[in-house]
């Protein structure tokens, strides 16, 4: 018994007595006719890695009996980094209009997940072990933000406002949430945004600038992943129109032109990310038990 340890164009090469390198997984998925457990071993390697456990989760869940369209699954898991914290994973997973299967949302999810990990120039990232857990629901559990809107157009620094938004599930009757949110003592005089949104259009919104491409360390990218909103509520944002800065997984918002100044220095390496408005305040439902998708914009005038 042995591993083969390379494969070029001319022949392979194996070494006796050497145990191939390997991840454990272990798939849990609870339904309402009992629970299943999955244990795989997938090779730990860059590139192959994230495909490989695309694959094997999406035929983990397409091969059992409750498979169907209709078909939501909420996700615990974890992946183990020696070294760093445990990546963590909790999401929903449902059909919505024009999607993927809940199934390959869950695999895309996952392999996304690992090609971060995989993707970074200065750490090789040591896995050692995945652990995930599915609960079934047979059922298409989607809502669509249908509106957003506030009880007052103009407020004051410190005070509090009720923002209430009105959910439309797939084949159910609306729902209604109702959010309080403080207005930062610090916001200025002027008009103040409101993002009324998904975790996934938050976490665009926080990436959009370009250069946010760029590699990152491992310790870095895992922080990032464990900040990642998850998709079962609605959040609330507010944007002010002053630059935020995000160094690796650090932000700083509403930063003085004369620290600013001082800091464009690292703009030239792209150790630095700036943005136009900053986050100043955010805030969000309970978790729902629905995946959440939509956006709307909403003003305010500070006085």
């Amino acid at each position: 018994m042995g591993t083969f340890v390379q494969d070029r164009h001319t022949g392979i090469m194996g070494v006796f007595d050497k145990k191939p390198d390997m991840i454990p997984v272990t798939l849990t998925i609870h339904s309402n006719t009992g629970v299943k457990q999955f244990h795989y071993e997938v090779l730990n390697n860059a590139k192959l890695t994230p495909v490989a456990l695309m694959v094997t989760v999406f035929n983990a869940l397409h091969g059992i009996n409750e498979f169907g369209e209709e078909i939501t699954y909420r996700l615990n898991g974890n992946i183990g980094v020696k070294g760093f914290p445990d990546v963590t994973m909790k999401n929903m997973f449902s059909p919505s209009e024009g999607a993927q299967p809940a199934a390959m949302q869950a695999a895309t999810s996952l392999g996304e997940r690992f090609g971060s990990i995989y993707d970074n120039p200065y750490t090789a990232a040591a896995v050692q072990g995945v652990n995930l857990d599915f609960d079934l629901v047979r059922e298409r559990r989607w809502a669509r933000l249908e509106s957003a809107r506030t009880d007052v157009t103009e407020a004051r620094p410190g005070q509090e406002i009720m923002l209430e938004t009105v959910l439309a599930p797939y084949r159910g009757e609306r729902i209604v949430q109702q959010i309080p949110v403080k207005i930062p003592t610090s916001a200025g005089k002027g008009t103040l945004r409101i993002l009324v949104c998904d975790g996934d259009t938050l976490d665009h919104v926080g990436r959009s600038n370009a250069a946010f491409g760029r590699k990152l360390d491992l310790a870095s990218t895992i922080a990032l992943l464990n900040k990642e909103h998850s998709n079962n509520r609605v959040y609330v944002s507010l944007l002010e129109a002053d630059p935020e800065a995000r160094v690796a997984d650090k932000v700083m918002p509403t930063l003085p032109l004369s620290i600013m100044n001082v800091m464009d220095g690292m703009r030239g390496n792209q150790e630095m990310i700036v943005s136009g408005e900053s986050n100043v305040d955010e805030t969000s439902t309970a978790p729902l038990d629905y995946v959440v998708s939509g956006a709307q914009i909403l003003t305010l005038t500070i006085k």
